[in-house]
């Protein structure tokens, strides 16, 4: 009889240390919390910002062999080199006149943008379209894309015209950037093409667009407007 109640008290601790081992504690429960909220910071420090390149044939590299040597790629290796966590989009069509951007505009502009760049114009002017047009179209497009997002930081790139189409409408044409860029509080890139255009080693056989090496002074171009807006 003793020996059958030793045998039942034992039973009995067993089963209660057994229970308690299995609760858990709110020391062994701060560890799983701690891991959560690890990951979520992780997953907020991994959340890529987004650089939109909205442009013609300059914007999207032609002529070139590999687009990956076009400057919005070449901005892309330069942003992956300082660990800034951006994506550089290219969405450059050759021939892209400001209408046709202010066209596509509201289909490109479905992904979210933190930063758009946008390259138009270079076209209106060497076909002669109205400038007032051109002003309008190119105002229409930032609209459209503070619409969508406040908060997107515009930055223009400015463009230039060849001489021989007159003085009074190239003038005016350079001054279309500035003007946009001062009205919309956006950036400006003085001229996209410093130190390329007009040279023949560093353009293709068209004099117009950039081989390899014109791309990587475009680059930096526009990396230099580009740089503070993405290290904030």
């Amino acid at each position: 009889m003793k020996s059958l109640l030793m045998f039942c008290c034992f039973l009995v601790l067993t089963f209660f240390g057994s229970c308690k081992d299995k609760t858990p504690s709110a020391a062994s429960a701060k560890p799983e919390q701690s891991q959560e909220e690890s990951a979520a910071a992780t997953e907020n420090d991994t959340t890529s910002g987004s650089i939109l390149f909205f442009g013609d044939s300059l914007t999207a590299g032609y002529g070139l062999d590999d687009t990956e040597d076009a400057f919005p790629a070449r901005i892309q290796q330069k942003l992956d080199s300082l660990g800034l966590n951006y994506n550089a989009i290219n969405a450059g069509v050759s021939g892209e006149t400001t209408a046709g951007g202010k066209n596509r505009i509201s289909w490109v502009l479905k992904q979210n943008v933190d930063i758009f760049v946008l390259e138009l114009g270079a076209n209106d002017g060497l076909r002669g379209i109205p400038l007032t047009e051109t002003r309008q179209n190119l105002q229409a497009i930032i609209d459209t894309v503070h619409t969508k997002n406040p908060n997107t930081q515009i930055v223009l790139a400015g463009m230039q015209l060849p001489p021989n189409l007159g003085r009074e409408y190239t003038t005016e044409f350079k001054n279309i950037f500035p003007e946009l860029a001062e009205k919309n509080n956006a950036k400006l890139i003085p001229f996209l093409l410093t130190d390329v255009a007009g040279v023949p080693e560093l353009n293709q056989g068209d004099g117009i667009h950039p081989i390899v090496k014109g791309q990587k002074i475009v680059a930096e171009n526009v990396w230099n407007i580009l740089a503070p807006l993405v290290r904030k």
